[in-house]
């Protein structure tokens, strides 16, 4: 009578379309387990090996590793629990990943030097906790003065950066550079004096906004005469200052230099007559404006729509430096 069909390693081999060190390899850690042996001492491996080793191989290719393997194959763990730990390690793997890849390609983008790429892999790297704590002491340290006034927290809200769990490469470099940015202590003293400059022009009880109002009057004035080509220094211009002096006049009641206020140091005065009048107001305006239009600024805003997935910000730095222009130009020397 014959028994059960037995195969040798090599005819196991064959049928699952592997090799002998194969399955000798997985034999030999217990995986599969034999049925026999030969007179002369040779394996043999049950029917049922075969649906085994497929499956072994197809655990094993899914990354699971050689311990996993062997309590689901011999039933003491459930696959679809083994299958979603192992799908959540995948995915941090996979997070990990799309970091480097996104901090390479901006290495080669910038033609970074080492001491550059190791910067951006640290930041790239942060944690969510880690990110929080730089953000927070970056806006700690702009809003230090109006810390205790609640009317300021929502604009802090609305520059925080919130890198999704699983960014795209585009996300990754803007955090990276918007994190550069963040510690960069003369663009964190820069904004410090626009906080202040906000915080001593804005009328008490309405919730403010980052020079929103002072902007949006600039562009709701000057986008027209911008978008036609009109010369700052034109009288086509007189209209346009004398309504911004008079509409930005409760912006100016402080008197605040022109000075750039981030440690620039250069030197220059604010136009004052002498006469004990103080600084002329078109020359207030526009130092005032000059600082609202630093490109380190806007590089800030258009990098946190970029994280947080809004919608590009318009730039107003033709409405600014127009504005800017036809102010000089008419201050008195």
């Amino acid at each position: 009578m014959n028994g059960p069909t037995l195969y040798s390693i090599g005819e196991l081999a064959r049928r699952t379309g592997t090799t002998v060190k194969t399955v000798r390899y997985y034999s030999d850690r217990g995986l599969l387990p034999l049925a026999d042996r030969s007179p002369a001492g040779y394996r043999r491996y049950a029917h049922d090996a075969v649906a085994r080793l497929d499956l072994v191989r197809t655990l094993r290719e899914l990354g699971l590793d050689l311990a996993a393997v062997r309590k689901v194959v011999d039933r003491e763990l459930a696959l679809p629990e083994v299958a979603a730990v192992h799908a959540d390690a995948l995915d941090v793997q996979i997070r990990v990943l799309r970091l480097r890849r996104a901090v390479l390609a901006a290495v080669a983008e910038r033609g970074a030097t080492p001491e550059e790429t190791r910067l951006m892999y640290r930041l790239a790297m942060l944690s969510e906790t880690e990110r929080r704590r730089l953000v927070g002491d970056f806006l700690g340290a702009a809003f230090a003065d109006v810390a205790g006034d609640p009317r300021f927290a929502g604009i802090m809200r609305s520059m925080t950066p919130e890198l999704p769990d699983h960014p795209d490469a585009e996300q990754v470099r803007a955090w990276v550079e918007l994190a550069e940015l963040a510690q960069d202590p003369r663009f964190r003293a820069h904004l410090r004096q626009l906080v202040e400059e906000q915080a001593a022009g804005h009328p008490p009880g309405e919730p403010p906004m980052l020079h929103g109002s002072l902007a949006a009057i600039v562009r709701d004035q000057v986008a027209p005469a911008v978008a036609a080509g009109a010369d700052p220094a034109s009288p086509r211009a007189d209209p346009i200052v004398a309504v911004l002096l008079t509409r930005c006049a409760h912006l100016l009641d402080r008197g605040d230099g022109d000075g750039d206020g981030d440690g620039d140091g250069d030197g220059e005065g604010d136009g004052d007559s002498g006469d004990g009048a103080g600084p002329d107001p078109r020359r207030r305006l526009a130092a005032r404006l000059e600082r609202m239009n630093d490109p380190r600024r806007e590089r800030y805003f258009a990098l946190l729509a970029v994280i947080n997935g809004w919608p590009e910000p318009e730039s107003l730095r033709p409405v600014l430096d127009w504005a800017a222009r036809a102010l000089h130009a008419r201050a008195p020397r």
